[in-house]
């Protein structure tokens, strides 16, 4: 798997999320941006676990995804967070990133994977980012795929 193409396809499977009418698009970027624009979701660390199975043929990967929504009503910021952390429903990023497995017997993330699957939520808090207080939460996301070279 190439992890730069990886994150950038988790990004655009979270950029698919309805936002609620009269609420800001949702950003996202496959990296940790130097400034964010709320509400923003992004790609931070990773860690692989190489060689799951012989020859290369597998490795998994842990994603650790940020959602960051911004705080000027408390309320609204963390209702509007809750909708993005919903199981299911337009505005799921589970349901978002999930969609990007395909089809059954497809690869996932575009062909960039075998599979992924978003596995929790944590870290449901106050984040600071360059200074700006923002209301968020982690998404871990675990992708497999080969860990051979691409053609």
């Amino acid at each position: 798997m190439r992890m730069s193409a990886v994150r950038a396809a988790i990004a655009d499977a979270a950029r698919q999320v309805v936002m609620p009418t009269g609420t800001a698009a949702l950003t996202c970027s496959g990296y940790v941006p130097d400034a964010v624009t709320a509400p923003h979701f992004f790609v931070g660390e990773y860690s692989v676990e190489y060689d799951k199975a012989m020859g290369r043929a597998l490795d998994e990967a842990e994603f650790t995804c940020r959602v960051l929504v911004g705080r000027a009503d408390d309320r609204a910021g963390q209702e509007l967070l809750d909708g993005l952390l919903d199981g299911s429903g337009p505005a799921s990023l589970k349901a978002a990133i999930e969609a990007a497995r395909g089809a059954p017997g497809d690869y996932a993330l575009g062909g960039l994977a075998h599979d992924l699957r978003v596995t929790r939520i944590q870290g449901y808090r106050w984040y600071e980012h360059q200074g700006t207080q923002y209301v968020g939460a982690e998404l871990i996301i675990r992708v497999i795929g080969t860990g051979a070279p691409s053609p």
